[in-house]
């Protein structure tokens, strides 16, 4: 599956953000929210961003999800 980022969802839900929000917090492009809005890679340095605008772990906002494989 690859790199999800339901916990900065949530992590914005619980802070009563919204995508916009954060775009504007971090200084980031609406494309590279969308991008993260699929799961999509971005770089460390947004990542970094985000870990440091709100004070915690990458684990906090980030985590690998192993894909399931039948081999």
């Amino acid at each position: 599956m690859g790199f999800s980022y339901d916990k900065l969802w949530k992590k914005l839900i619980d802070e009563k953000m919204n995508k916009l929000d954060l775009q504007k917090a971090i200084n980031t492009t609406p494309h590279t929210i969308a991008k993260m809005g699929r799961d999509e890679n971005v770089s460390m340095d947004i990542l970094g961003r985000i870990c440091r605008y709100f004070k915690c772990d990458i684990s906090e906002v980030l985590e690998y999800r192993i894909e399931n494989t039948n081999d």
